[in-house]
């Protein structure tokens, strides 16, 4: 165990592990696995490099806005490494990038610009640089930036010469991204490791490094559009529809020895193979390589030791093809190991565990919680009231309805710290009950009126009903969204 001043002292020293149920007999396969690093990926260590070295040289200045184009990893890690520092950031990224990229990096404080997909990488980077532009923003330019493949030069590079000090290294399979740690590794290994072969992979119906055409520059030497070569494929972030300044100065100092073709269907079986029998969870990228370093070691040399590098986790992934096939309901043959006893089944009532009681009513109402029930659904001021409990699922699918179309509402959590002083939330839901009839949480009113529970309130809205009470209740709220209200159910219940 170790102490830390901060999340950013923990970036790198990732494991080296052996993947004894993959390798061949004659071989000995191992994994760098980047998912160790605090977000997740490979790309924490580029952006604490990028980001350190921007306030070295004096480039970013404290409070100044940070902008990059990404896929997601790299968004990632810049928004945690911007929060720890106290840098905005700004990150435009391809609309077709699973979502839970976006949401991690909104969630660390990021703003998130989308581009429209068909206009690729190349197009997320251009709208990059036209903010940084018009806005005095700092560009990260993580395709370019020498900090990028300096960082793998001093952490990765080291971490994996000491991780083989004294044995055989002979194959190195990565993939090329960004082109920094093949860079900034590849230099490295030429300089102390000679011998050793470094494999880039990448998508074979993608074959932009592979078919040895130039990349499309402008006359300032930057990347005017795709890759002649480039085609979709599922490896997101992996490779790019241009060849990046990193991996083109890679190439050209002789540092890729073979450029291996994936196919994507591999990639995913990979990645699957590498959680199921390794217990490694990891995204396509990493299965890719992995692909990649099984294909090397079928044909390597009796002895021969290789290295893949693993990019990211796969949780960055559950919205793409890679977690097409996982059911979330139950399988058939899950249900049979449910139904092989007979408690908490769903298709037969319980049996070995009795029924939930609900809290026990005062014997009799209390007056200040009925006058209490009266004076917030009658408040004039607050025409949309909801009882609910601060933690109740269905009370935060009509929460999210209100603030979605714009609806002022008052929330009385009566299972809050507020209310729990001498039992109030008890009292108060006895009263509203007795006012109401109704016994379930949430209850939702309107200019007076009981309009009923989350699923009663989703639907008036649907039906139309619910907006003729706001109206005549004189709330604001967006009549013309087009969302559907079944949206904001829990995901285990919408259909």
């Amino acid at each position: 165990m170790a102490r830390y001043d901060s999340i950013l002292d923990t970036i790198g020293r990732t494991p080296v592990v052996r993947l004894s149920r993959f390798e061949p007999p004659h071989v000995r396969l191992f994994a760098k696995v980047e998912a160790f690093n605090p977000m997740g990926s490979v790309k924490d260590r580029l952006a604490l490099g990028v980001i350190e070295d921007a306030e070295r040289r004096g480039d970013l200045r404290p409070g100044q806005t940070v902008i990059e184009a990404t896929s997601g990893n790299t968004g990632i890690a810049l928004a945690m490494v911007c929060a720890r520092k106290g840098y905005p950031l700004v990150v435009t990224m391809a609309e077709n990038f699973s979502i839970e990229r976006r949401k991690l990096m909104r969630f660390l404080g990021a703003r998130v610009v989308l581009t429209p997909a068909a206009l690729k990488g190349s197009g997320m980077l251009a709208k990059a640089i036209e903010l940084a532009q018009a806005h005095g923003w700092f560009l990260a330019r993580q395709f370019e930036n020498e900090a990028n493949a300096d960082m793998h030069s001093r952490t990765t590079a080291r971490e994996i010469l000491d991780d083989f000090a004294g044995e055989g290294l002979d194959h190195v399979v990565l993939g090329y991204g960004t082109g920094g740690t093949l860079k900034g590794v590849g230099r490295v290994l030429r300089a102390e490791r000679p011998n050793t072969r470094i494999v880039v992979c990448e998508p074979d119906n993608s074959p932009v490094l592979a078919s040895g055409m130039p990349q499309p520059l402008d006359e300032h030497g930057a990347v005017s559009g795709s890759h002649p070569q480039f085609r979709p494929h599922p490896m997101q972030g992996w490779a790019p529809d241009f060849i990046s300044k990193l991996a083109r100065d890679a190439v050209a100092m002789g540092l890729v020895d073979q450029v291996m073709p994936i196919d994507g269907g591999d990639a995913m079986r990979c990645s699957r193979e590498l959680a199921r029998k390794e217990g490694i969870l990891v995204g396509i990228t990493a299965g890719a390589t992995f692909a990649g370093a099984l294909k090397v070691a079928a044909g390597a040399p009796q002895g021969s030791t290789i290295l893949c590098l693993l990019p990211d986790t796969g949780e960055r992934y559950l919205s793409t093809p890679l977690f097409a096939d996982i059911p979330v309901d139950m399988t058939d043959d899950e249900r049979r190991i449910s139904q092989s006893t007979p408690s908490a089944r769903f298709d037969a009532p319980p049996t070995a565990a009795p029924a939930a009681v609900p809290p026990p009513a005062p014997a009799t109402i209390d007056a200040d919680a009925a006058a209490f029930v009266a004076n917030v659904i009658g408040d004039p001021a607050q025409p949309v009231v909801m009882f609910a409990l601060a933690w109740c699922e269905f009370c935060w699918a009509v929460r999210r309805m209100f603030t979605h179309y714009g609806i002022p509402y008052r929330s009385i959590d009566l299972d809050s710290v507020e209310y729990q002083p001498g039992d109030r939330g008890l009292a108060i839901r006895a009263a509203l009950t007795a006012r109401t009839d109704v016994r379930t949480i949430p209850q939702v009113f309107v200019g007076g009126q009981l309009v009923g529970g989350a699923t009663d309130v989703l639907q008036a809205w649907k039906a139309g009903r619910l907006q003729p009470l706001l109206a005549a209740a004189n709330v604001a709220h967006d009549a013309g969204s087009e969302t559907a209200p079944e949206s904001f159910l829990p995901g285990w219940i919408a259909k």
